[in-house]
C-alpha cells in the first residue's frame, strides 16, 4: 500500500522517512567533518558530499510536507499514548521541518556570501573562504546541533515505544510484508 492506513504508514511516507534520515545523517556527518577539516582539499571533499545530501534531504522534506497536505493522511496516534506525548511528537516533527528549512537557508546564505559554490564544485586550486567570517555560519552551526538533539529525542522516543511500551510503533514505520 502506497498510502497510509489508520494504523500504519504507507510505502511512500516510509520511503521518504528513511531516505531523509540517511541523508540527514550523511549531511550532518560530512558537515561536521568539513567544519573540523584543516586541509582545504579534505574540506572540499566533505562539502561535495554535504551539499548534495542536504539538498536532496530538503527536497524530500518538501515532498513529505506536500504528501501530507495533499495526498495522504497520517495514521491515528498510537493507542494508549498520553496526549502530551502525541503533542510532543508533533512538535518534534514540526521542529525537524523548520530546522531543515533553516539549515538550507543558512547554507545557501553562506555559499552566496562567500562565493564558495564555484570553488567547491568547479574551480580547482582556488582557496576556500573562511566560512566563520559569514553570519549564516552561526545559525548553521546552531541548527546542526539542534538537529542532532531532535534526532536524539526522536530515536529515544521510538526506542521507548518499542522496548518500554511494546506498542509496535516502529512496525508502523516499516514496510508491510
Amino acid at each position: 500500500m502506497l498510502k497510509s492506513s489508520p494504523d500504519r504508514y504507507g510505502a511512500i511516507p516510509i520511503t521518504i522517512h528513511w531516505l531523509t534520515a540517511i541523508l540527514i545523517l550523511l549531511a550532518l556527518g560530512s558537515g561536521f567533518q568539513a567544519g573540523n577539516a584543516t586541509e582545504p582539499a579534505v574540506k572540499v571533499g566533505f562539502l561535495r558530499i554535504h551539499i548534495p545530501a542536504a539538498i536532496i534531504a530538503l527536497l524530500l522534506t518538501a515532498l513529505r510536507i506536500i504528501w501530507w497536505w495533499v495526498f495522504d493522511k497520517k495514521p491515528l496516534p498510537v493507542q494508549g499514548a498520553p496526549g502530551w506525548q502525541e503533542r510532543l511528537a508533533r512538535g518534534v516533527h514540526l521542529a525537524f521541518y523548520v530546522v531543515i528549512l533553516g539549515m538550507f537557508a543558512s547554507d545557501v546564505g553562506m555559499l552566496v556570501l562567500s562565493g564558495a559554490g564555484p570553488i567547491i564544485f568547479g574551480e580547482t586550486g582556488a582557496a576556500l573562504p573562511d566560512f566563520h567570517l559569514y553570519p549564516p555560519r552561526v545559525s548553521h552551526g546552531f541548527g546542526a546541533n539542534l538537529l542532532l538533539a531532535l534526532l536524539f529525542v526522536h530515536v529515544a522516543a521510538a526506542l521507548y515505544h518499542q522496548f518500554a511500551r511494546c506498542d509496535g510503533l516502529l512496525r508502523r514505520m516499516w514496510y508491510r510484508r
